[in-house]
């Protein structure tokens, strides 16, 4: 996309490029993106992924399918962007509870709790199934929710622990692997039966307690200091 650079004070602020009459070109502007999303988020919640249809989702955003898809190609996209923006909602929200200010393990059952209350909603777990279905033809799609979802909050989870192990209550080798593990221990039993349709309902509060409450206190017994 074009930008214009508009000089203030010191600073360059990139703006957009407009068209005459002070619209923004096709597919850029992001109000309207932004109601193609919501649209979209609706008949997908209602319909699902596979009964809902391009015109279902004109017909909810009140756009021209014409428009529809100068923002998005097919379904796959549309859904993978929809997915993405409550995704990168959630992360940033998780990230947040890494509180280093708290005792190490309230944190790390806060943590995982919330991640695993996340993980188990049912839009979630449709997202990764549809993730996985088109990640073959489109690996691009794939790549995008790993590094931007597991990878990003891999990594800040690691440094979590890296800030813990500064202070001598930690002992790691590799913090990323460290932090990898933890997030495997915390969705243990939980997230997997409901990609495969075994389980549908969210986890419960019980279940999240049980299942962090152990991850915690395995993950701690390998990686405290002593």
């Amino acid at each position: 996309m074009k930008m214009n650079t508009l000089a203030k004070g010191d600073v360059s602020v990139a703006q957009p490029e407009t068209r005459r009459g002070g619209r923004p070109p096709a597919g850029t502007d992001p109000q309207k993106r932004q109601q193609i999303l919501e649209g979209g988020g609706r008949v997908f919640s209602t319909l699902g992924f596979d009964a809902a249809s391009m015109s279902d989702v004109a017909r909810e955003a009140r756009v021209s399918k014409a428009t529809l898809y100068v923002y998005f190609q097919d379904k796959e996209h549309l859904f993978a962007a929809i997915c993405a923006e409550r995704r990168d909602r959630n992360i940033a929200e998780l990230i947040a509870v890494l509180d280093t200010s708290a005792p190490l393990e309230q944190s790390l059952f806060a943590f995982g709790s919330q991640m695993l209350s996340r993980v188990s909603q049912p839009y979630v777990v449709a997202a990764s199934r549809i993730v996985i279905g088109v990640a073959e033809r489109m690996p691009e799609v794939g790549s995008e929710f790993f590094e931007a979802g597991a990878i990003r909050l891999a990594n800040a989870l690691a440094g979590f622990l890296e800030h813990h192990a500064a202070r001598g209550e930690l002992s790691l080798d590799d913090s990323f692997l460290a932090a990898a593990q933890f997030l495997e221990l915390a969705q243990a039993t939980v997230f997997r039966p409901r990609l495969y349709g075994v389980t549908k309902e969210p986890a419960t509060e019980e279940e999240i307690r049980k299942v962090v409450g152990s991850a915690v206190r395995v993950f701690l017994a390998g990686y405290r200091r002593t």
